[in-house]
């Protein structure tokens, strides 16, 4: 027989009130950056939680980013085993479902995990909060920017930049479309996604995620813009990056912030030996495999 929404809530009452002392007392003597563990999945407490889902939500997104701030050290260096990235997204993606309304439950989301390969998860994550946010520009543009970034869907991509455009009535992310498709600037994309980013930011961790990332793109764009120049000028592409400082078409090898070297591939394609990520450093039995 299913229960009513009044009986689950004084169920869900009544655990509180006997569970509440021991579970603060136990978190009470824990670091904050350390509690984190399991979540249950976000539709369970739906079900429980009723109205009191809000409040949760709000608390669950709250403690992901006073947990992945706490980590921001170990993640710089490269230490992802010190980092539980399962249920770190288990714990935000609850806390989405629970309170899709809370901004910044699903920048954190973007941030952290995007960018890792998971652009396909905070794309789901993005599109059922946006059935909610619906005059928030900022969501479909995320949609739009993970499917032409990450995921090479060009078609979808487009898709959600002209909603971003409609929705805040800019040409912008229509002329960052535009960019992608006609002239194939992936890159600048990039460069233009993230000073946005860290514009829209508050964080200072994660903010600083993306001011890494865009000095290393920055970087790879400075050196493909000399790459071309020098393929005009040569009708071939350069073998390495010297030769385009000693043509005068570069001043100096930029450093990678990741760590790695900048290189030119056999198609004369700008990479790094980085792969735009620290070094993972004591990475034991696939404990990294949530990234």
């Amino acid at each position: 027989m299913k229960k009513s929404p009044i009986v689950l809530t004084i169920i869900f009452s009544i655990a509180f009130i006997l569970f509440f002392p021991n579970f603060e007392k136990d978190m009470r003597n824990r670091p904050l950056f350390e509690k984190l563990g399991y979540t249950p999945h976000g539709k369970f407490y739906r079900a429980v939680l009723g109205e009191f889902r809000w409040f949760v939500g709000d608390y669950l997104s709250f403690k992901s980013i006073i947990y992945y701030g706490g980590k921001a050290d170990k993640i710089s260096k490269g230490q992802y085993n010190e980092v539980e990235f399962y249920n770190l997204y288990t714990t935000i993606e609850t806390a989405i479902l629970l309170n899709p309304y809370n901004e910044d439950a699903y920048y954190f989301a973007q941030a952290a995990f995007s960018w890792i390969g998971h652009a396909k998860d905070v794309n789901a994550l993005l599109k059922y909060v946006m059935k909610y946010r619906t005059w928030d520009f900022k969501i479909p543009f995320f949609i739009g920017f993970n499917y032409a970034y990450f995921l090479k869907d060009y078609k979808d991509a487009a898709v959600y930049y002209k909603r971003a455009s409609a929705i805040s009535h800019s040409p912008l992310f229509t002329d960052l479309a535009a960019r992608y498709f006609y002239e194939g600037g992936r890159t600048r994309l990039g460069i233009a996604y993230l000073k946005a980013m860290i514009k829209m930011t508050r964080k200072g961790s994660i903010k600083k995620v993306y001011e890494t990332r865009l000095e290393a793109l920055e970087d790879i764009y400075e050196i493909q813009q000399a790459v071309e120049k020098y393929k005009k000028m040569n009708s071939k592409p350069p073998k390495s990056i010297k030769e385009l400082v000693k043509d005068g078409l570069l001043k100096k090898i930029p450093k990678d912030p990741y760590g790695g070297r900048f290189y030119i591939d056999k198609n004369g394609r700008v990479k790094t030996t980085s792969n735009l990520a620290f070094k993972k450093k004591d990475v034991k039995n696939g404990s990294n495999k949530g990234r």
